[in-house]
């Protein structure tokens, strides 16, 4: 077996945020890539992780990071507004980047960090670890060879539980200009589900709302006020001719989780799941002709993880970073690149734009 990538993850604090809950643990059952470096922004912090994860290297600054020989890979896994910084760092010392989405604050970030990536012709991925998810790679070949034929219509639905009481660390998202949202993140993700197994949009119509006006900070026990969307309703078509309807939203209770419906002229296929599909594995069930919904069984062809990997979020940046090792060995690999995520950022001002202006919008 080829030698493992070497990887060093930014915002690696032990116990605290998605690095903890996806990449580290990932990285500690990938037969493909080893973490051999990781940063924070204190040296005691980066010192705990270093030991708990098992790292060689500890950083308190990604600028020393990045510049390391014994790193191949940096991973961005921070802030979304601080996603810019270090991303620009590692591409401008060669290293391939993997940073979550969204890739930038704004689309003109994310068009920067990819025109820098290609001049020095470095390796991108950007995390929308749904089009690596087995099942959803599964429903896309079998769109492909024809199981439901022409596509006809497509309903998506994702609804999450967000209380409106959070702590001071993450009132942070109450404003809408930080780009991390439930426009961004949470439509980004799911809208970005559709057109990976299906195509592109081609029209966009929609209701962008901010429904819950306030958030409780709960450490202060202050109501803060919030522009951050949390209903995003949109109608569109697809390049195929397909027709769309989709609801994403942060609800205070109880949230529905997520369902993708396709519907063609000869079956029919649905994906669930309690969470949606770049946080975990989902289900998948097919019919054609006049038959039932049944269970599919998604073939292990398209999973890339070992039995070992931890299930629910590992899983999926598992089969990511399987991918990114693919293309960093060989130069191929079926993984979303930069060029990807400035499509999924002029998708998500689409319907910004169509939201504010009531009108139908060219994706």
């Amino acid at each position: 077996m080829a030698e493992k990538i070497r990887v060093g993850v930014i915002g690696a604090r032990v116990g605290s945020g998605w690095a903890s809950r996806a990449h580290l643990p990932a990285l500690a059952a990938s037969p493909d890539c080893e973490l051999t470096a990781v940063c924070t922004t204190k040296p005691e912090s980066a010192e705990e992780s270093r030991r708990k994860y098992g790292a060689k290297l500890a950083f308190h600054d990604y600028r020393q990071m990045v510049v390391s020989p014994d790193i191949d890979l940096v991973s961005v896994v921070v802030r979304v507004p601080s996603h810019y910084e270090p991303t620009k760092a590692a591409i401008e010392a060669g290293k391939h980047v993997y940073t979550e989405w969204p890739l930038g604050r704004t689309t003109a970030e994310a068009e920067a960090l990819t025109a820098l990536a290609k001049a020095k012709g470095v390796r991108t991925v950007v995390g929308l670890q749904s089009r690596v998810n087995p099942g959803l790679v599964y429903m896309k070949e079998l769109i492909a060879t024809g199981y439901v034929g022409e596509v006809l219509s497509c309903h998506i639905s994702l609804v999450r539980g967000e209380p409106v009481g959070r702590p001071a660390a993450r009132t942070w998202q109450r404003d809408a200009s930080l780009g991390a949202n439930t426009l961004t993140i949470a439509a980004g993700h799911t809208l970005d589900a559709l057109r990976f197994v299906t195509s592109d949009y081609s029209r966009i119509a929609s209701v962008v709302a901010t429904q819950v006006k306030q958030w409780l900070n709960t450490d202060t026990q202050q109501m803060v006020d919030v522009t951050s969307p949390d209903n995003v309703l949109v109608n569109a078509r697809l390049s195929n001719g397909a027709v769309v309807a989709a609801h994403i939203a942060a609800v205070p209770w109880a949230g529905s989780g997520y369902r993708m419906e396709i519907y063609g002229r000869e079956g029919t296929l649905v994906v669930t799941s309690e969470e949606s599909p770049q946080l975990r594995e989902v289900r998948l069930y097919g019919a054609r002709g006049n038959n039932s919904l049944q269970t599919l069984d998604v073939p292990p062809k398209f999973v890339f993880v070992p039995d070992s990997m931890p299930k629910g979020s590992p899983y999926v940046v598992g089969q990511m970073y399987h991918e990114v090792a693919q293309a960093i060995r060989t130069g191929q690999g079926g993984h979303p690149t930069f060029d990807t995520a400035v499509e999924l950022h002029r998708i998500i001002d689409a319907i910004r734009q169509a939201s504010e202006t009531g009108k139908e919008i060219a994706a």
